[in-house]
């Protein structure tokens, strides 16, 4: 005879009072034999005299749920909705790897922070971009510059005041935000203002936002004109190049590039442009350049370029592990530099330019020594238009090579 599966319902309590439960989810509670959760979610249960467990962390709850075989129907209580930036999905994985085959589960849905400030504000939310604050790191920026309207789900003091100066310092001042704290309970407060109108206080507690942002980039596979960016007297790979060094890099979302002779971080910034979940670090040496790339970030609203100040390959070592490299400039360490990134991913997607012949002496020999192995050159001239008088002459600019290996 096959034993009987032990339940576990996963309960989204909503915002957290009980007028904010579902009566599917307040049936579920009522009929379990044991409650489990945080004790701001526990607390009507507890004085009902019900058996339950304060607790919000996965190994000790399937440590509890593996000596307490009497509980044959319990209730694991989950703010807001159990799909939405919800513990759930990892509470099941646990307990199924811990106890295999020991019980059903099932999901009980409930109103999300999301749902419930939308309705509150009168507000549709199809069209909402979503980023979690809460006890993780997102680029909230990205999400920003894109999208007309954002929701922050915040409440953590330590994000509170960088939430704050990083609105403020990539130029979002002038944009509304739409604040809830403390969500269905009696203290609820539902308030708007400008971002620069915003104090730290504002966003403490239990609190979820919605900014609008009434001048959204809705440009697709984004690139610059080379006037957008603040130059001085650093090299830049120049517009037409970029793009096609861009191409040829074939990123992929959450990609992991180094670029090598940052310059001005045209090619950092470019590259950024193309997804939020993007991790790009900026390598330069020269101190003029790592404060261009510094003031071009905060002027095109870029904010997951890392800058790293040094020379390459000495500074590359305590990085993260590439999945591409672009070499703007190598300072006749390319050999080095090649070995380097190889030697943290074989696999890595490469590509450099070179304008001068010594240059390209260096990448023959590194295709001689297999640090590059059978790569695609590309040389490329590009012309542009100028007046002269009432003639309009094609001046051209240097010759370039763009030499490309790994692929993707």
């Amino acid at each position: 005879m096959c034993k009987k599966l032990r339940k576990i319902y996963f309960v989204g309590i909503g915002m957290g009072s009980m007028d904010s439960l579902t009566e599917k989810a307040r049936s579920v509670i009522a009929d379990s034999d044991c409650v489990i959760g945080g004790k701001r979610m526990l607390q009507p249960w507890i004085e009902s005299g019900k058996e339950y467990l304060i607790e919000y962390k996965k190994d000790v709850i399937s440590e509890y749920l593996s000596k307490h075989e009497e509980y044959k129907k319990i209730a694991i209580l989950l703010s807001g909705d159990v799909g939405f930036y919800s513990g759930a999905k990892s509470l099941e994985e646990e307990i199924q790897n811990k106890m295999p085959g020991q019980f059903s589960m099932v999901r009980i849905p409930g109103i999300s922070s999301l749902v419930y400030l939308a309705s509150a504000l009168h507000m549709s939310w199809e069209d909402v971009s979503i980023v979690s604050l809460h006890g993780r790191n997102q680029n909230f920026i990205y999400e920003i510059q894109r999208n007309k309207k954002t929701f922050l789900l915040l409440g953590d003091p330590n994000h509170t005041e960088m939430v704050i100066q990083k609105l403020q310092y990539y130029g979002f001042s002038d944009c509304m935000i739409y604040i809830g704290r403390e969500l269905s309970y009696p203290q609820e407060t539902i308030f708007s203002k400008k971002v620069k109108d915003l104090k730290t206080e504002d966003l403490q507690g239990l609190c979820a936002a919605i900014l609008v942002n009434e001048n959204a980039c809705k440009k697709v596979a984004e690139h610059l004109p080379d006037e957008m960016f603040e130059r001085g007297k650093v090299p830049m790979t120049k517009e037409e190049v970029r793009t096609i060094c861009i191409a040829k890099l074939r990123l992929t979302e959450d990609a992991v590039l180094y670029d090598v002779g940052a310059g001005t971080g045209s090619i950092s910034i470019e590259a950024a442009m193309q997804s939020g979940m993007m991790r790009v670090y900026a390598i330069e040496k020269n101190p003029e350049g790592v404060k261009l790339i510094r003031e071009n970030c905060r002027k095109m609203k870029i904010d997951h370029v890392q800058v790293i100040e040094g020379n390459a390959p000495k500074v590359l070592e305590g990085l993260e592990v590439p999945t591409h490299v672009f070499i703007g400039g190598s300072s006749g360490n390319l050999k080095e530099i090649l070995q380097c990134v190889k030697a943290k991913n074989p696999n890595v997607k490469i590509v450099m330019t070179c304008i001068s012949l010594n240059t390209m002496a260096e990448v023959m020999k590194a295709i001689e020594s297999g640090d590059l192995r059978d790569p695609e050159i590309v040389q490329i001239s590009v012309a542009k238009s100028k007046q002269v008088a009432h003639h309009h002459m094609m001046t051209g600019q240097n010759p370039i090579y763009i030499i490309s290996e790994g692929a993707m």
